[in-house]
């Protein structure tokens, strides 16, 4: 099996490479080439019983908005109680697991900007806020900070969707680099 690290720096080389108006089908694109890639016998015959990938893209994209003006409405932006259970829950996992103060606020602070560009999608699913995080990572242009925020995506992404063993996730990643 091939090692799925390098696979995520391949693609954040290739992704850094190109417009960011290109990014987010060309994370789509190395998504679903992944199980192939590192001959992933039982899921490339998932997808042939289950139709294979979804080719209907999104028909939607949330609003064109600059990394400073989303960061500068964070603290007078107003969460409901679906976005506020998550944001919360999230926020007690990491304490649990010894986060500082300064973690805890950087990380929900993410979290907050993943749940305002949700805002007006018309489902709540994986397929909607996958395309949000395709398109809010060309906001993030150092590459610390884009590495960041894909740590905070896949932490939050369990509790955004309710998983009940969303805080075992939390902390978890050392890689610094999940682009997938």
């Amino acid at each position: 099996m091939q090692d799925g690290n390098e696979y995520r720096l391949q693609v954040e080389e290739m992704v850094e490479s190109m417009p960011p108006d290109d990014w987010h089908d060309s994370l789509t694109a190395a998504r679903e080439f992944y199980p192939f890639w590192v001959k992933d016998i039982k899921t490339i015959a998932t997808l042939n019983l289950n139709s294979g990938f979804e080719v209907k893209p999104i028909d939607w994209k949330p609003d064109l908005i600059s990394l400073k003006n989303l960061t500068d409405s964070l603290e007078t932006e107003k969460f409901d109680t679906s976005e506020n259970w998550p944001l919360k829950a999230y926020a007690q996992a990491l304490r649990h697991e010894g986060a500082d103060q300064a973690l805890v606020e950087t990380r929900i602070k993410l979290a907050k900007i993943i749940l305002m560009r949700l805002r007006g999608a018309p489902d709540k699913n994986n397929t909607a806020y996958r395309t949000t995080v395709d398109l809010t990572l060309p906001l993030f242009t150092i590459k610390q900070n884009r590495r960041l925020f894909l740590v905070v995506v896949r932490e939050f992404f369990h509790f955004w969707t309710g998983n009940p063993e969303a805080a075992s996730m939390v902390l978890q990643d050392t890689s610094g680099n999940i682009w997938l």
